[in-house]
């Protein structure tokens, strides 16, 4: 940035202590990037002493076409306001730079005037760039998060685990952020240009960028594609032809990077997690304390009536209907970003639910949030946004009907207390699970529960499921934890706690859905009568063998199990209903020996078959934040049943520190298989970084 000819010959944006300073100094060390409300200095190099009476002006520009332009005070003056303080040491000058808590983040471009007496300009160095984050380090930004090991789980941590499964086995899956991998920022700040805001109007978009209600909301409908330049595409029939299965990404940075490349086009596919963990991959990037939340048995509420109804036809299938669209999914996720908001009420600043999978409309925009877990859990829909949405997504009534012939609608079951279970995130502590419900919700059955849900207009229904139907008969179903491959057992068991004996028509359906109950198939169905003696109980066993489920069920491997029981003498019949996940195997990652920066270092993974068919077209798929980009890694031949399969390969750490190495594995028969290892990455001294 040098120029012999002038007064300034260059300028030194003492990039390395002023990133350190601003806690930037993983996403970048040569260019500068700080954050607002927080003093940053720069050093002119000056030819020889300033003329007397001659000063400098500095001018800021904003925008990818200069739209904002933002002359800096030379004193300090309103807390709202830029300016600087400049002084003289020998031949340099030094500016420190003073930016408001509310400054707009971007890519700015300071120009510097040497001006003279009258006013004119002297001389005009304008080839000064940084950027601008949020400061959650800053009291006065609105983002201010006081605790300072959230800010490093919540702001710096390039690693993640998202919870998947069913609210009764919850399975960890690792997740790179990697919101500091080379140019992520860059991507970030590209996603924002390409929103439909900024494309129509691209000033007006630039000067709300200081909100980071706007700037999440804006995020939040660019995660998803649908009407707008948006970074996945999202797919949920298990058909995923032209593009990469939601399953197989182990993290946001190629995606990112693949929707950069193709100038902003759609990535192939998503679905609820990817959505969250890309979305918390930019918000985190640009400094807004965020977290990914899974809700388990989450309720996607159409009409807004807080009843989920579920339409079978007499045989107990799945019906569809144009009219309701109603679901429940096995599980669901979001993130929580943390900020203040001068329009809710007291009480309600901190965690807000942002939902980028494309469910509903919000202000005409496929997004959801930002809105207050306060205000779900006090039962206030009143507030912005989308209040009503998310208190029925962890609320809501599940109620089951069968259609009969002549199609009216017959009520089977009414579930109170099956909706929003165990909402849960990663610990800051490490790799834990950290239950959330009680931040949604008040204890089921609790007092101040029943205030909310008279205050949100829920209605209590008698009628509920499971094991605490009325009536004399019990019905429920149990079964171990199997993992997939193998043969296992699942018990319905009827329970007479009447007097007399009883005959029951029992009906056992096992089928295969997806993790939000898309339908993919009918495997088992009996239909027995039974009997029952007073106070005993009848069991059923269901043998479930790997050759004929291995055919229907969905990525994620859940299965559904449906009892139903109509016996004389019961008001209504009996309906229960169990989700079963298959466990995976796992995979085993190694990293021996002692791992310094920029040394090759080799990383073995094994895996050995559990299925009894040969496995086909393996691949593993490797990579980790400050470690190593996303890598293919493919298996030699066919993998025998049992065979123990071994791949090796060497890579250079990029950055010092805990690192995570994520590895996936793929064939014809398994998806989804992780596996994971830390590696502590050392500097080597006599290097220079």
């Amino acid at each position: 940035m040098a120029n012999h000819d002038g007064l300034i010959n260059d300028v030194d944006l003492r990039s390395h202590e002023n990133n350190l300073a601003h806690r930037t100094r993983e996403i970048d060390r040569k260019r500068l990037i700080v954050r607002r409300g927080q003093p940053f200095s720069i050093t002119l190099q000056c030819s020889k002493t300033l003329p007397s009476k001659h000063h400098l002006e500095l001018v800021l520009h904003l925008g990818n076409r200069d739209e904002v332009l933002i002359k800096v005070q030379k004193e300090r003056g309103a807390g709202d306001k830029w300016w600087f303080n400049q002084q003289r040491v020998q031949d340099e000058m030094l500016l420190t730079l003073h930016s408001p808590a509310d400054a707009i983040i971007g890519q700015y471009r300071l120009a510097v005037l040497m001006m003279s007496p009258d006013g004119h300009i002297l001389e005009k160095t304008d080839k000064i760039k940084f950027h601008l984050l949020f400061n959650p380090w800053c009291k006065d930004d609105v983002v201010y998060l006081p605790d300072e090991s959230l800010l490093q789980e919540y702001v710096m941590n390039e690693d993640g685990v998202i919870y998947m499964g069913t609210w009764d086995y919850i399975k960890s899956n690792p997740w790179n952020y990697g919101q500091f991998e080379d140019y992520v920022m860059d991507i970030c700040f590209e996603v924002l240009d390409n929103s439909k805001d900024a494309l129509k109007n691209s000033k007006m978009d630039v000067e709300q960028r200081y909100d980071p209600v706007y700037v999440s909301r804006v995020i939040t409908a660019m995660m998803n594609s649908n009407g707008d330049r948006g970074v996945l595409t999202g797919r949920w029939d298990n058909s995923y032809s032209g593009g990469v299965p939601p399953y197989k990404w182990t993290g946001s940075v190629p995606i990112l990077q693949q929707w950069s490349k193709a100038g902003a086009t759609a990535v192939k596919y998503g679905q609820c997690w990817v959505f969250a963990a890309v979305a918390c991959t930019v918000m985190r990037c640009l400094g807004i304390p965020t977290r990914l939340i899974t809700n388990f048995s989450s309720a996607h509420d159409v009409d807004g009536n807080l009843s989920i109804d579920i339409l079978l036809n007499e045989r107990l299938e799945p019906l569809a209907d144009r009219r309701k669209k109603d679901s429940s999914w096995n599980f669901h996720c979001w993130v929580e970003s943390w900020m203040k908001r001068d329009d809710l009420p007291k009480g309600y600043d901190g965690w807000q639910v942002l939902d980028p999978t494309p469910q509903e409309l919000s202000d005409g925009e496929f997004c959801c949030g930002p809105c207050p877990v306060t205000a779900i859990k006090e039962g206030n829909l009143g507030v912005k946004y989308d209040a009503p949405f998310v208190f029925a997504e962890v609320n809501a009534d599940i109620i089951h009907w069968i259609v009969q012939q002549d199609g009216q609608w017959k009520k089977i079951s009414v579930n109170q207390s099956g909706v929003g279970r165990n909402i849960s995130t990663k610990s800051v502590y490490g790799d834990y699970r950290y239950d959330v419900t009680l931040h949604y919700k008040y204890p089921e059955g609790s007092k101040e529960e029943r205030e909310v849900y008279e205050k949100a207009g829920r209605k209590v229904t008698e009628l509920t499921n499971g094991s605490a139907e009325p009536g004399e008969l019990k019905l429920s179903i149990k079964h171990a934890k199997p993992v997939f491959g193998t043969d296992f057992d699942v018990i319905v068991e009827v329970k007479n706690e009447g007097s007399r004996d009883a005959h029951a028509k029992l009906t056992m359906l096992v089928m295969a859905v997806s993790y939000h109950s898309l339908y993919h198939g009918e495997y088992l169905r009996q239909t027995i009568s039974v009997t029952v003696p007073a106070h005993k109980a009848h069991k059923e066993v269901l043998r479930l063998h790997y050759d004929d489920y291995a055919r229907c069920v969905s990525e994620h491997h859940p299965m559904r199990v449906k009892a139903f029981l109509e016996a004389p003498g019961e008001s209504e019949p009996i309906m229960t209903i169990a989700n079963i996940p298959l466990s995976m195997p796992e995979l085993l990652v190694h990293v021996p020996g002692k791992a310094f920066v920029r040394d090759q270092v080799t990383a073995y993974v094994s895996f050995t078959n559990p299925l009894p068919v040969a496995l086909k077209g393996g691949v593993f798929t490797v990579e980790g934040a400050g470690l190593l980009r996303a890598t293919e890694v493919h298996a030699d031949g066919d993998i025998s049943p049992g065979q123990k399969v071994s791949v090796e390969f060497v890579f250079s750490p990029m950055r010092t520190g805990v690192r995570k190495l994520l590895v996936d594995f793929d064939c014809d028969r398994l998806k989804d298989v992780k596996g994971v290892t830390t590696v502590v990455v050392h500097k080597r001294y006599h290097a220079v970084e």
